[in-house]
Parts: structure tokens; sequence; C-alpha cells
């Protein structure tokens, strides 16, 4: 799949350095950032819809000590 972004100028300027001195292409590099942040971007955005269906009461949380003492609560 090609997707193109807009970079900063700095931001830019730091890559194209990055893969001349290194000899491998950009796209390697935006690949690598991607593949490795992607996780934390999900984790972040999921985890706030969550909380967000908890503050709506569409979804029920539990503590911790709860959770542990019984794994299938909430099933």
């Amino acid at each position: 799949m090609t997707t193109s972004i807009k970079l900063s100028p700095e931001v830019s300027k730091r890559l194209d350095r990055l893969a001349a001195r290194t000899g491998r292409p950009k796209a390697f590099y935006l690949r690598i950032i991607i593949e490795s942040g992607i996780a934390e971007m999900e984790d972040y955005y999921l985890a706030a819809d969550v909380l967000e269906r908890i503050r709506k009461e569409q979804e029920k949380a539990f503590s911790v000590p709860v959770a542990k003492k019984d794994p299938g609560v909430g099933d």
C-alpha cells in the first residue's frame, strides 16, 4: 500500500540525513518508525475510547482486586 504524508521541514531534513548517511531509503526508516509506534497509538486511542464508554456507562470497569479474584468478571 502506498501512503503519502507531509513532514515538517526539520523532520524531512533529519530523515534525508539519516538515509544519506546509512545508504538506506527513507521508506525503510518510515516503515520502522510506523511499525514501532503503531502499538502505542492503538493503546492510547483505544484506551481513550474505552474510557469514554465507561464514562457514558456503556461499559463497566472493575478494580484490580475484583478482576484478580474473578478473572471472568464482566463476561
